[in-house]
Parts: C-alpha cells; sequence; structure tokens
C-alpha cells in the first residue's frame, strides 16, 4: 500500500510539474491541480496508512489519527478556490492580451 502510495505521488508530481512549465494557460491550470492532488496524498499518508483504524479513540487498539485527515480537508478547500481563482485569471489574460500564451507573447516563439 506504502508503495503504491508512493508512486502515485511521484507521478502526480511529475505530470504536475511537466504541465506547469508549459506554455498555455490551460495546461498550467491543469499541472497546478495535479500538484494539489499530489500534496493531498502526501498529507493523508504522513498520518499511516492504516486499514482497520477507528477513528474514535474507544480504548485501546489501532486507532487513525486525525490531524492528516483534518489537514487534507482544508488542503482540498484552498485547493478548489486557488484553481477557481487561476482559471478566473486565465480567462481574464485570454480577453485582455488576446491569446492563451503564459507569457502573452505568441509572436516571439514563431
Amino acid at each position: 500500500m506504502e508503495l503504491l502510495y508512493a508512486m502515485t505521488t511521484g507521478v502526480l508530481t511529475a505530470s504536475g510539474l511537466y504541465l506547469t512549465l508549459r506554455g498555455r494557460t490551460f495546461p498550467v491550470v491543469v499541472g497546478l491541480t495535479l500538484l494539489s492532488y499530489a500534496v493531498n496524498l502526501f498529507l493523508f499518508s504522513m498520518g499511516g496508512l492504516t486499514t482497520d483504524g477507528a477513528a474514535i479513540v474507544s480504548g485501546g487498539g489501532n486507532v487513525a489519527d486525525p490531524l492528516p485527515q483534518a489537514l487534507v480537508l482544508t488542503a482540498i478547500v484552498i485547493g478548489f478556490a486557488m484553481t477557481a481563482f487561476v482559471v478566473i485569471l486565465a480567462m481574464r489574460a485570454r480577453s485582455e492580451v488576446g491569446n492563451d500564451h503564459v507569457d502573452g507573447n505568441k509572436e516571439d516563439r514563431e
């Protein structure tokens, strides 16, 4: 289970970095979203991956750590707000500049 989480986090991080470095705004937005998913998986895995942990401590036994779960819920809300902000910012830049290149200059690349 830990290997699967580590590989998934690594693939999401690599894909997010690749898309963030692209020249158009839509891949940048998708890359930032993938990076936020990778951070969420990383935060969730820091609490330890247990399959039979109790959510509420009612005596001894194997219990789940609630702190990483709370951090992930907070990160999901912040990531959604950030994605909405970046999408609106990209739409505004497209209407102002006339193209969707990140640097705004399509002529320099051709």
